[in-house]
């Protein structure tokens, strides 16, 4: 049995493809360090990453694969699932075994592309979760400020759409999971940051409140407004907690301003619901 093993990155896992065309092996199992091995493994490759070798590869998927099929590796990567570390390997070796443009994208009968076309969709539902639940506060400078902590690493999937939707003004949207996050200044595209010393932050990590010494009254005000608004829609009587959890996750909650209300609120402003 045979067993690579990888730095659990992309072009890691690109280099192991390259190595296992290079050496006509098929490995029974891609592993990262920390994996538990199986019981008759009776030999380990260490995939030495590669970024030539990566690049290599990458440039024969462009030639192999349609444009959706190429996205669906990128975006399906973003979920940082260790699972999906198998079938996308396997996936990507048999791109480069069927005839250029054969369409093995759209087979959803294969396992291995069911695997990652599955990943993709979760992927792109949780982007688009972000784009609905993200809350800005504005700080005294003029800066809109999000904190966010999703599931997938989609930052880079929606920091376009920010950018269009307030193409004029400077905001920060920030993983606070991941430890880094994305500036706009207004004018340029947005940028990756990260806080040498998160604790200097101007903000809770925690809640993604913005200190107050930071936040602008103006928004102090909108936030409460926010909340009252939220309360006042509420019609008790059609009250459906099953339905909002479904339509909003209660791993959103806490960077939501309409969820912050006080303690003893109930659901819509008025609460939560277990």
């Amino acid at each position: 049995m045979l067993v690579y093993l990888f730095d659990n990155t992309l072009d890691g896992l690109l280099t192991a493809v390259f190595d296992s065309f290079f050496l006509h092996q098929q490995p029974e199992y891609l592993l990262t360090d920390g994996d538990q091995m199986p019981l008759f493994a009776d030999e380990v490759h260490r995939v030495n990453t590669n970024s030539e070798k990566a690049e290599r590869v990458w440039k024969g998927l462009e030639k192999h694969l349609s444009r959706d099929g190429l996205r669906m590796i990128t975006i399906s990567w973003l979920s940082e699932e260790r699972t999906l570390n198998q079938p996308l390997f396997n996936f990507i070796c048999k791109v480069f075994r069927l005839p250029a443009l054969s369409g093995i994208e759209r087979n959803a009968s294969d396992p291995d592309v069911l695997a990652v076309r599955n990943t993709c969709r979760r992927v792109l539902h949780e982007q688009l979760r972000m784009k609905q639940f993200i809350r800005f506060q504005k700080a005294k400078d003029g800066t809109y400020l999000a904190v966010v902590s999703p599931d997938h690493n989609v930052l880079p999937l929606i920091t376009s759409h920010f950018q269009d939707r307030f193409n004029d003004q400077p905001w920060l949207i920030y993983d606070a999971h991941r430890h880094y996050g994305y500036y706009y200044d207004g004018t340029a595209a947005p940028i990756h940051i990260t806080f040498e010393d998160e604790g200097a932050a101007p903000f809770d990590l925690t809640n993604g409140d913005l200190d107050a010494d930071v936040l602008s009254k103006d928004d102090a005000l909108f936030q409460q407004l926010w909340r009252t608004y939220f309360k006042a829609i509420c019609i008790k009587e059609r009250l459906n907690p099953k339905k909002q959890l479904s339509d909003m996750p209660r791993r959103y909650w806490k960077y939501m301003t309409e969820k912050k209300a006080s303690p003893d609120d109930e659901l819509h402003g008025e609460g939560e619901v277990g």
